[in-house]
């Protein structure tokens, strides 16, 4: 076989996979657009299931339960122009079909690479799937539920400081919020970047610690990058956790390297 038919195979490959993804975010994201989460009472526990309401979907559900818990009081969630609406809800449905999806996107990309890789980082990939999954939404939820509001209410004391009545356009508004939820999703995976780094060999278990002060640095830098605000405090709401997962990691791959040495 040339070069240039084994590009075409790889080429070939990835294209079916990514088909695959896109399959599945896509009918993730149909169906939260067209059903409606019902509520049923099963003794003390709230359970849910689905019902055909396109006008009254998941996806909508979501965003009022987001424009209830994260939009100051006084401030007015708005469109300003027909269908806004609609794609606000559509880029929710494709955030929830990504994070729902997550495991069959990790199960075709490891997948794709896995000729390319030795035998111990194929059980590294395999091992940190799912740990990658629960630490996504824990970082998603993490922002929701602390970050994200503070920065919303820290913004809007800007805006009636200098009396003014704030209007938010719910395509800001719903863009602002999935930023901050995949970066937090994506950052909250630095502990498994690093165990996969150690494991594969890349680097050895000292090298987090004698670079501690250099990572701390970047992690402040990235915290400042993506708040929106000039005040210095909204950045450690991002800088702090990342720190603490950046510590986490490198005494898991410290004390996995002493066990190690033990055996």
């Amino acid at each position: 076989m040339s070069e240039l038919e084994g590009v075409n195979r790889h080429l070939e490959e990835l294209r079916k996979r990514l088909l695959r993804i896109v399959l599945v975010i896509g009918i993730i994201t149909a169906f939260i657009l067209t059903f409606h989460a019902e509520p049923i009472q099963v003794g003390q526990i709230t359970l849910y299931y689905p019902t055909p309401e396109p006008l009254n979907n998941i996806a909508a559900q979501i965003t009022n339960h987001m424009k209830f818990n994260l939009v100051p009081e006084d401030v007015q969630l708005i469109q300003t122009a027909p269908g806004q609406a609609f794609f606000a809800q559509i880029y929710i449905a494709a955030l929830v079909g990504i994070v729902v999806g997550m495991p069959i996107i990790i199960k075709e990309l490891v997948g794709f690479i896995k000729p390319a890789l030795k035998e111990n980082e194929i059980n590294v990939s395999r091992s940190i799937s799912l740990p990658a999954l629960g630490l996504f939404i824990a970082g998603c939820i993490f922002s929701y539920n602390f970050v994200i509001p503070y920065i919303l209410e820290f913004l809007y004391r800007y805006g009636e400081s200098a009396g003014l009545v704030t209007f938010l356009n719910i395509m800001d508004f719903v863009t602002f919020v999935l930023q901050f939820l995949l970066a937090f999703g994506f950052s909250f995976q630095l502990p498994l970047v690093m165990y996969a780094i150690s494991t594969s060999g890349m680097v050895d278990s000292n090298f987090w610690r004698k670079n501690i002060r250099y990572a701390i640095v970047v992690i402040v830098i990235f915290g400042a990058v993506i708040t929106p605000d000039g005040s210095g405090v909204t950045m450690w709401f991002i800088a702090i956790p990342m720190i603490v997962l950046y510590v986490a990691g490198m005494i898991v791959i410290e004390r996995k390297e002493r066990k190690k040495l033990n055996t």
